[in-house]
């Protein structure tokens, strides 16, 4: 079973009982995708609201985006009609980096088949599939959740982090030359800069499974080896852990990433290029 699947293979799939698709758009300057939803969806997607639904309530103690209780992400799930036997498809507009929070959720609260839809929506229309508007209101599901299936660090287990800890944002912002949103610049001392964004072709695809292990050897990331990724607020680092999946590694995330890091005055901060 793959974690990915391709416009053509989804669109064989259409009208099987047995599949949830979940549109996730969102991104930091757009957070709501409702309106875009409504636009054009793939068939029968749900909206999925990645700061309601996919996150609890921030607070400069848990970060901006921390976990969802289990119970309150059961809850939502059953309401896109997920059930225990579901395949789940989530894709965005943004080459998964929102609807890998989806996938990695969902995959933590014990679902077996849960699948990014590679290329995103620019991947289906790309191919000449056809999009539905409006909202969507599946049959609601009987989905049974936990939490804990997947590996994950808190901030004291990524301040003595024993293996590698990756940095999924982009450049500017591990060296500290910008901080658009959370309190200080810069990084958690000892982590290692590898931006989400070199994870994806120019057409927002995932790189094939040899590139994207070649990209991690480079920065350090060893074969049974620990590794753990953060972000800003913990819904990229999902996108990098798919990534290291894809590449054959298995690697813990930090949710609540660099807004929970840096809003605690006790923690230091790292600038420049280096670890």
């Amino acid at each position: 079973m793959s974690d990915l699947i391709d416009a053509r293979a989804l669109a064989a799939l259409l009208g099987d009982p047995d599949l949830v698709l979940l549109d996730v758009r969102w991104r930091l300057d757009r957070p709501d995708g409702r309106p875009d939803h409504r636009a054009g969806h793939l068939p029968g997607a749900v909206y999925v609201d990645l700061d309601g639904e996919l996150a609890g309530t921030p607070s400069a103690a848990a970060g901006r985006h921390p976990l969802p209780a289990p119970g309150a992400l059961q809850r939502a799930a059953r309401r896109w009609g997920v059930r225990d036997g579901s395949t789940v498809v989530a894709y965005d507009d943004l080459g998964g980096m929102s609807a890998a929070r989806a996938w990695w959720l969902l995959r933590d609260a014990g679902l077996a088949d849960v699948r990014l839809l590679d290329g995103g929506l620019r991947a289906w229309i790309e191919a000449g599939l056809p999009l539905e508007t409006g909202d969507v209101a599946p049959v609601p599901g009987d989905a049974t959740l936990g939490a804990g299936r997947l590996p994950a660090i808190d901030a004291d287990g990524a301040a003595g982090f024993p293996g590698v800890l990756l940095d999924a944002r982009a450049g500017e912002r591990y060296r500290g030359e910008v901080e658009p949103i959370d309190p200080r610049a810069g990084h958690v001392p000892g982590a290692v800069s590898a931006p989400t964004a070199g994870n994806l072709d120019a057409s927002g695809r995932f790189l094939p499974a040899e590139a994207l292990r070649r990209r991690f050897l480079e920065v350090g990331v060893r074969e049974g080896e620990p590794v753990a990724a953060y972000c800003g607020s913990g819904v990229t680092a999902a996108h990098e852990a798919f990534a290291l999946r894809l590449a054959g590694f298995d690697a813990a995330v930090y949710p609540g990433s660099w807004s929970q890091w840096s809003s605690d005055p006790a923690r230091p901060v790292a600038t420049g290029a280096q670890p």
